[in-house]
């Protein structure tokens, strides 16, 4: 069996643009894990088989890269990484998605330091000896959805976060690349986020999201 752990923010945990959070069934994590695995997979049921893959759903609502939130508190996605990923060891992937909430205007972001930001909590991740047999996870660098201008929160996000949303993908690749990460840019399926509030996503942007981030599962750990 392979594990997978989903490290990111409100969109891996599921926040619904409407408000509240979409059912585990609509969450992304969710539905690649059953896509990922054959149909009627019930772990620890009598007579069912063992998933082929694992998935932990790690999302944290507000999650920074590598930033301490004034505001917020307790949000660095760097500091709350390595107890998180030895608490589910021994991990064969750990697919990082954090940057959406350093576009805060209190972060003063550019996409040269968001896409750094990232690489940081890959770095960590990689030499994290929390992959199979105390070695290397395998890690999967993804490239936040650009975000859309809508009024909820605009008093949050940095005045320019829709155009630098739009840049980072270019940083996130370079910066995967140079730390031995794999990279996928999630804008390529979801073109932008919800115009309800500017940020999260919508239930069939999760599906299409799922549908992705599977392929890329079975490319890396498949082969």
């Amino acid at each position: 069996m392979k594990t997978v752990l989903c490290y990111g923010d409100s969109n891996t945990w599921g926040y619904n643009p409407k408000g509240g959070r979409f059912d585990y069934s609509i969450r992304w994590p969710a539905v690649m894990a059953s896509l990922l695995n054959p149909p009627g997979i019930n772990p620890g049921m009598p007579g069912s088989a063992d998933p082929a893959f694992w998935v932990v759903e790690e999302g944290l609502n507000g999650r920074t890269t590598c930033l301490e939130d004034p505001v917020e508190g307790d949000r660095n996605g760097l500091r709350q990484l390595i107890p998180i990923l030895r608490s589910h060891r021994p991990l064969d992937l750990v697919i990082v998605m954090l940057g959406t909430n350093d576009l805060k205007r209190r972060f003063n972001p550019s996409p040269y330091e968001i896409s750094h930001g990232a690489q940081l909590v890959a770095k960590a991740a990689l030499s994290s000896e929390c992959g199979p047999a105390d070695g290397q996870p395998k890690v999967l660098m993804v490239c936040p959805v650009p975000i859309t201008e809508a009024e909820a929160f605009a008093q949050i996000i940095s005045p320019d976060a829709f155009e630098i949303s739009r840049k980072m993908a270019a940083h996130y690749r370079a910066c995967a690349k140079e730390c031995g990460a794999a990279f996928f840019d999630a804008g390529e399926v979801i073109g932008a986020s919800s115009p309800v509030d500017g940020i999260h996503w919508e239930a069939d942007d999760h599906r299409n999201f799922a549908k992705a981030m599977a392929e890329q599962v079975r490319k890396l750990l498949e082969n």
